[in-house]
């Protein structure tokens, strides 16, 4: 995908590049597919088509009932979908919501909105190494608990989360408990089981992480728990009246083709960015005073550490003068200092100098190396907090 081989680009978990073939098969749709696939006549019949065609190859990466995947914009609508139209019903009978603090923006700020309508919001800092110890979480589960979301990976550390313990002991605390999955950084990178997370009502995903556009994600609604949600907006019966609003078709189809060559290509991929994230760890060992935050069993995805001497900005600038693009953290939060490694109690030096890694089957050694020399010369030549 990548053309120019003097750009080193290492933010994947920001968005991806959009996959050719992707792209071409959103361009034939464009000019193939151009119908409202909810209208009657013909070609909004093939439209339909293609757009189920679509949500197969999505439900199958997921091992879903394909009528369990709903079409949405991105990962943060999903979110935002599925926490409030699980919470907001529920309040008949209950008002606590337990979440993590490390959560992303589009689930820690609804979730924060919840609070502000009366909700009680508990929130489980994770350990030291990024990891949520489950036993802490359960425990602040009761009859009133509404709502339990965490995310399967977090986007800053690639810490993984044990999902499929969370979601069923939950379950077994209270039946009627909401348990939603921010799977955005997970999806294509772990085998997600929908058969083998049965506690998991909602999950969701997005495109423009695994090589298709920005614009275009989906929504995992466990098919005995629909009649349970209510969409925080109204409109036509799209999606099942859980999404309302004409599909995306398009992209929809990107979206399919994507999934489908991800799930193929998962397990090389995967092993392409082991070694890549062997050979950082080991060249990051080597320089002073770096500490890495990601813990060893994270997604070798995703690697985040800390220079503890250079601001997080000052370095990714002189890292962008000579084309090597990485990111101090999530890119949804502009900047703002990383409340993940806040939550997992890093100090004020090591949050205002994190760099965040992130790969994809793209990358390569060079890459890697690139960043290792600059990182090199950038803790020489830059001035030091």
């Amino acid at each position: 995908m990548r053309t120019d081989p003097a750009l080193h680009y290492l933010d994947n978990a920001a968005t991806t590049l959009v996959d050719p073939a992707v792209a071409d098969a959103i361009h034939k749709a464009l000019l193939t597919q151009w119908a409202n696939p909810s209208s009657l006549y013909d070609p909004a019949v093939l439209a339909e088509r293609s757009l189920n065609a679509a949500r197969a190859r999505v439900a199958r990466t997921l091992n879903a009932g394909v009528k369990e995947i709903y079409f949405t914009g991105c990962g943060s609508e999903g979110n935002n979908l599925a926490i409030l139209g699980a919470a907001l019903p529920r309040r008949a009978w209950g008002s606590k919501v337990v979440t993590t603090g490390f959560e992303h923006p589009s689930v820690q700020r609804p979730i924060r909105a919840l609070r502000d309508r009366g909700f009680t919001v508990v929130e489980v800092a994770p350990g030291a190494d990024g990891r949520l110890n489950v036993d802490d979480l359960l425990d602040q589960v009761d009859r009133n608990t509404v709502l339990v979301a965490c995310m399967a990976v977090n986007n800053e550390t690639g810490a993984v989360q044990d999902i499929a313990r969370l979601a069923r002991e939950v379950k077994a605390k209270n039946s009627r408990t909401a348990v939603h999955i921010d799977a955005v950084q997970a999806w294509l990178r772990l085998p997600l089981d929908m058969k083998k997370l049965p506690g998991v009502d909602t999950l969701t995903v997005s495109g423009h992480k695994v090589h298709a556009p920005k614009g275009i994600g989906a929504l995992y609604l466990c098919e005995n728990q629909r009649q349970h949600l209510q969409p925080p907006y109204l409109g036509g019966h799209q999606e099942r009246g859980i999404r309302p609003g004409t599909e995306n078709v398009p992209y929809a189809v990107g979206l399919g083709l994507a999934a489908e060559q991800g799930a193929r290509r998962m397990r090389s991929a995967a092993g392409r960015a082991a070694a890549l994230n062997a050979r950082l760890r080991a060249g990051l060992a080597a320089l002073p005073g770096i500490t890495v935050h990601s813990p060893a069993d994270a997604v070798a995805e995703v690697l985040n550490f800390s220079t503890n001497c250079v601001n997080s900005q000052t370095m990714i600038s002189y890292l962008n003068d000579r084309q090597i693009y990485v990111s101090g953290g999530s890119a949804c939060d502009k900047g703002e200092p990383s409340h993940t490694l806040q939550a997992m109690g890093c100090d004020e030096r090591a949050v205002a100098t994190a760099l965040r890694v992130s790969f994809c089957a793209d990358n390569d050694e060079a890459d890697v190396d690139a960043l290792l020399t600059a990182l090199e010369a950038g803790l020489r030549e830059l001035q030091h907090i």
